[in-house]
């Protein structure tokens, strides 16, 4: 509407007859000609035709912008269909499904672990959340090769098969703090890379431990049994939150939590392949790693006072819910690794999209009292 009405207003300027002097000039028609109508001179009608032409092209190209910013929104983002339409990331949770029948005594335990360590659940996005660098067919490849960071005393034959030829770019890097994660995303050969405690030594790149996924558009979302960095092998592509993510205001997938205090490491619930967690007193109500459990999807979160974050992932957790991938020092999600963007000379966008609260902050209020737990595999096929 604002640029109709400029343009309404400039036919209207040089075409609405004023009291003005007669002036000689040449006409529209190539002659001389005597007038008090300006719109009747030739040079006045040219800069009428060329500031309608101005006003058009800009009223074009706003709407040109407008289409493209539809298609996008039409494909989407890369962390909403990484993983097959099916996979477990992106199936809503049935408002009436059966709840765990001690879902009430998990749901103390979890908020027993949230008060008893540190007092808030923490969203992390310098260390202890992985990097994410999506590449392209024409992106070098490295040989990745493993270091016994844990003295085991031997190297997995595995790894060494699925890190013989990675794509890493030359800008990346390893997240900060002790697990140094970092992962590769390849659309193009439809192949994800996952690596803990990454480093480059002279040069060359290792790491501690990780895996290889193929063919991830058509795989449930999990890496096989022992490879992955999570110590579930629930890949950091299927749980993170991103920065894209929220600034659309919508996640489309189950979220990645990390607890302290987990059930042993022989309990584990699909879809997790693994677990390092420890209960050797038998503790009760302890949640096993590879558990879900989601918000009450009868709570109005748009009436909660809590922050825009909060609330996007309040929403996620209503429909798609929390999946327990790690264990952790805190109870924490994890989002993209500032270091995704920065590492490419763009600013850290978490800062702005916290509203600049701490990341300790950002999710207080979030009513984790009002969790609903899942029965043990829930959603697994064939159960």
């Amino acid at each position: 509407m604002r640029k109709l009405t400029g343009l309404v207003f400039i036919l209207m300027s040089i075409q609405v007859a004023v009291a003005a002097e007669y002036v000689t000039c040449v006409g529209t028609s190539g002659k001389m000609i005597y007038t008090n109508m300006p719109y009747m001179c030739a040079d006045a009608a040219i800069k009428a035709q060329e500031a309608t032409k101005t006003v058009l092209a800009e009223q074009e190209a706003n709407e040109d912008a407008a289409k493209e910013a539809i298609a996008i929104k039409a494909k989407g983002l890369v962390t909403d269909a990484v993983f097959s339409a099916s996979s477990f990331w992106y199936t809503p949770i049935p408002k009436d499904a059966q709840l765990a029948s001690n879902s009430a005594e998990l749901a103390k335990d979890l908020v027993r672990q949230k008060t008893q360590y540190y007092g808030n659940v923490t969203i992390n996005t310098s260390q202890y959340a992985s990097p994410v660098y999506t590449v392209d067919s024409a992106t070098p490849r490295v040989k990745v090769t493993q270091w016994d960071c844990q003295k085991k005393g031997y190297l997995d034959s595995g790894l060494k098969k699925q890190w013989a030829s990675v794509p890493v770019p030359a800008y990346a890097k390893p997240s900060a703090g002790t697990d140094m994660e970092m992962t590769i995303y390849s659309p193009s050969t439809d192949t994800v890379w996952e690596f803990w405690k990454a480093r480059q030594v002279d040069g060359q790149w290792q790491a501690c431990w990780g895996g290889q996924l193929e063919n991830v558009s058509k795989s449930n979302g999990v890496f096989p049994k022992f490879y992955g960095t999570t110590a579930t092998s629930l890949p950091f592509l299927g749980g993170q939150i991103t920065a894209e993510e929220l600034t659309r205001g919508e996640i489309k997938h189950a979220i990645g939590i990390a607890l302290v205090d987990t059930d042993h490491w022989n309990v584990i619930s699909w879809p997790a392949n693994r677990s390092d967690g420890y209960n050797p007193s038998k503790q009760p109500n302890r949640i096993a790693e590879g558990q879900r459990f989601r918000l009450d999807p009868a709570i109005d979160v748009d009436a909660l006072k809590i922050s825009r974050t909060a609330k996007i992932v309040a929403k996620a957790a209503q429909i798609y819910g929390f999946v327990v991938w790690d264990k952790a020092g805190s109870v924490s999600l994890r989002a993209q690794n500032a270091m995704t963007y920065t590492s490419q000379g763009l600013a850290n966008p978490y800062p702005a999209l916290f509203e600049n609260k701490p990341n300790y902050a950002v999710l207080n209020g979030f009513p984790w009292d009002r969790v609903q737990f899942l029965p043990m595999n829930y959603g697994k096929p064939g159960k």
